[in-house]
């Protein structure tokens, strides 16, 4: 069966200290708790041969999204990223592919559907659940795909905003949410 592991936007921006949008209502580093179990994922995907897939938000500095948000994962900049912490689990003979995203749904503007060809189940780790978890879960879910969504391996700055999203993809889209 041929699996494939996303990792959305585990990003220095989203996750780490100095992170522009990394900190909740109570001053805490939201995605802090889930990277354990992100790391997990990852070496379960290494070591069962899974395709792995990371998805990066990508922005020019004039994006319209910082209309609504702070100007965040500047293409070239620090805040664009991926954790240290999961580059670092990463043997040099491991194909991993890289996605950059400018949207919410990792879908828009990428070769996602292609890397996706033939696989049989999607997992999914990542940050914002409420935003591009999501999206991305629900185009994965209306291309019929089988998607696991871990609980302890999404988070988000907004807790309601986090159970309502989590509630939306197992109830409405029908993604297994474990």
């Amino acid at each position: 069966m041929k699996r494939t592991l996303l990792v959305i936007d585990m990003l220095n921006d989203f996750c780490s200290e100095e992170g522009v949008l990394a900190l909740n209502s109570q001053g805490l580093i939201y995605a802090e708790p889930i990277i354990p179990l992100v790391k997990e994922k990852i070496l379960e995907a290494i070591k069962e041969d899974w395709q792995l897939i990371f998805i990066s938000d990508n922005h020019e500095p004039d994006d319209e999204e910082f209309k609504r948000f702070p100007l965040h994962c500047v293409k070239g900049t620090d805040g664009a990223k991926i954790i240290e912490e999961l580059t670092a689990l990463l043997p040099p003979d491991k194909e991993v592919h890289y996605l950059t995203k400018q949207r919410y749904s990792s879908f828009y503007n990428t070769n996602l559907d292609e890397l996706l060809a033939g696989v049989e189940e999607v997992h999914v780790v990542g940050v914002c659940t409420n935003i591009c978890v999501l999206y991305t879960v629900e185009e994965l879910c209306n291309r019929d795909m089988n998607v696991t969504v871990y609980r302890e391996g999404v988070a988000s700055f907004d807790e309601a905003a986090h159970d309502f999203a989590l509630n939306q993809m197992e109830t409405v889209l029908g993604a297994r949410v474990v």
